[in-house]
């Protein structure tokens, strides 16, 4: 088995801890040995976001000194990989060093499916679903991080489902972190239209490879339509694994 480095962010640690069991699952079926620091913590995004860098700094350092010795960092997050391979040279460009290692780091950190296909070669894990899937492209996958087809083509290769379009897939869900809570009248208003696009695409299921999305999408089914699910990639592909 290869070794690999399990980055959990914060929203699944405490609120979806279900997405880190169902990776752990995925990993070791595709012969993978999932290994989990303790002391990691919050990779600065929230600071970052909201403006305090010195904060975001200090997290960003402190991943850097927990990861840098891994050969590859797998996390079903694309927002905080997108913080890691992207924001961390930005914030820590005054300091060389501590940007070296930074760069050094980031090509081996990957948002989960982009390892399994990118890195592993995988596009069929095994899985069994009969029906119809449609897929939200979580913001900082498709324009942070260019992650877009390696999703798809794992929702694809399950055996019995069919992946069906949705009408602006491509669009924000309303979610962004702490834009649900500064704006919640717009954010409402995003992800009514994101469900409707759901509703109308005549899937069975909504899957998506974000928890902050898959936290403000399934709430809002949950208040309005509870007879309709999504899911995160993770659990999708691992629930849906032979016995």
């Amino acid at each position: 088995m290869n070794t690999v480095s399990l980055f959990i962010p914060c929203t699944v640690d405490l609120l979806l801890p279900s997405i880190g069991t169902a990776t752990v699952s995925l990993l070791r079926t595709l012969g993978q040995d999932p290994v989990y620091h303790e002391e990691q913590t919050c990779c600065g995004l929230v600071p970052f976001h909201g403006g305090f860098r010195n904060e975001a700094a200090r997290l960003a350092k402190r991943f850097i000194e927990i990861f840098e010795p891994d050969e590859a960092v797998v996390s079903p997050s694309g927002t905080c990989v997108n913080m890691v391979k992207n924001r961390y040279p930005d914030l820590l460009c005054d300091e060389p060093p501590w940007l070296e290692r930074a760069e050094a780091l980031a090509p081996r950190v990957f948002e989960l499916s982009e390892f399994l296909v990118d890195r592993l070669g995988v596009e069929e894990v095994g899985a069994r679903y009969e029906g119809k899937v449609a897929y939200h492209e979580s913001c900082n996958l498709l324009y942070g991080l260019g992650i877009s087809e390696q999703p798809k083509k794992l929702i694809r290769a399950v055996t019995g489902t069919e992946l069906v379009p949705m009408n602006g897939a491509e669009l924000c869900c309303g979610f962004g972190g702490t834009f649900s809570n500064a704006y919640p009248d717009i954010s409402e208003a995003m992800v009514t239209d994101k469900v409707k696009n759901y509703l109308e695409s005549g899937a069975d299921l909504l899957v998506l490879c974000e928890p902050g999305c898959l936290l403000n999408i399934q709430g809002y089914l949950s208040r309005h339509h509870p007879e309709k699910k999504a899911m995160h990639l993770a659990q999708f592909l691992a629930d849906h694994l032979p016995a």
